[in-house]
């Protein structure tokens, strides 16, 4: 009996295999100048879950195996046009919604400008999601769908949501709550970034994470105050019809008790009416306070990519 059934299944097996013979072959015969109407390479992703006679993930890998193939061949190419992506990466992860490597690489396949990728970051955040759905657990696929919404959609609050709901699944690490926070602080929610750091600056062990979050909290403070008497320096130069050249200037106008300190204990500065923090490189993740030709630098450079 127990031979029947080895027999049986290796004869499936075989049909199988040869069935999908004639349709990869179609991918593999695909040009450049050919386009979806003139390739007969895919039925839908039901249609081929349904010919696959319960060998799903058999056929997950020999189509996963396809999509590789065939974004290297385009990726050799330089080709600028990737019409198959998606449709094959659809039809893999429909035959196997728990294969985690086809939603992490084919959401970047199909996130990345041309020629590098396909150029479709809302189907790759489509893809990450649903691999998310399917792989709750899976922290990097929370990982690749902030990136992309960072990198590619340029959406650093979408990112922050993304990363912040990865880093609480269990064994994510450290960086995706810093990546969180980073992207919450560029974004303009101060609010967020703040609580997000003194989190993390009180529930983490890891001294060099510990110091960056008191970086990140000094830079928001020192951002609060410096938005703080940039207005008064306005309002003097307003009222006044000439820009403030000193602290002194403030003072004997009213505007000002004393000279303002930043979270260092150092004096700010004022020149020509604009507040600017005296060494910069003490707080380097302010966005207020720069003197002019200094660029912010909120962000951190991307873990692993």
């Amino acid at each position: 009996m127990n031979q029947r059934v080895v027999f049986i299944s290796t004869v499936l097996t075989i049909g199988l295999l040869l069935a999908s013979v004639p349709v990869l072959d179609q991918v593999d015969r695909a040009r450049e100048d050919q386009t979806l109407q003139d390739v007969l390479y895919v039925p839908s992703a039901g249609t081929v879950k349904h010919l696959s006679l319960g060998y799903n993930g058999l056929m997950a890998d020999i189509y996963w195996t396809r999509v590789v193939q065939y974004f290297g061949g385009k990726h050799h190419l330089k080709s600028r046009e990737y019409q198959l992506l998606a449709p094959l990466l659809d039809i893999t992860t429909t035959l196997d919604p728990h294969l985690v490597v086809a939603f992490q690489f084919g959401a970047i396949f199909l996130a990345q400008s041309p020629p590098e990728g396909a150029g479709d970051p809302q189907a790759a955040v489509r893809l990450a999601e649903r691999g998310i759905a399917n792989n709750p657990a899976e922290w990097r696929l929370y990982y690749d769908l902030g990136y992309i919404y960072w990198q590619e959609l340029h959406d650093p609050r979408a990112a922050s949501a993304a990363f912040l709901k990865g880093s609480q699944v269990p064994g994510a690490l450290p960086w995706m709550k810093v990546m969180a926070a980073a992207l919450a602080q560029s974004g303009g929610e101060e609010r967020t970034a703040r609580y997000l750091w003194t989190n993390i600056l009180h529930d983490t062990n890891d001294d060099l994470i510990r110091a960056n979050a008191g970086k990140r909290l000094r830079a928001l403070d020192s951002d609060d105050t410096v938005t703080v008497l940039q207005h008064y320096a306005d309002l003097y130069t307003e009222q006044l019809g000439h820009a403030p050249q000193s602290w002194a200037d403030m003072i004997a106008s009213g505007h000002m008790r004393g000279v303002p300190r930043d979270p260092m204990g150092n004096p700010y500065l004022l020149r020509n009416g604009h507040v600017e923090v005296q060494d910069p490189d003490n707080f380097p993740f302010i966005t207020q306070g720069l003197p002019p030709g200094r660029e912010a630098s909120v962000i951190p450079k991307m873990p692993g990519k």
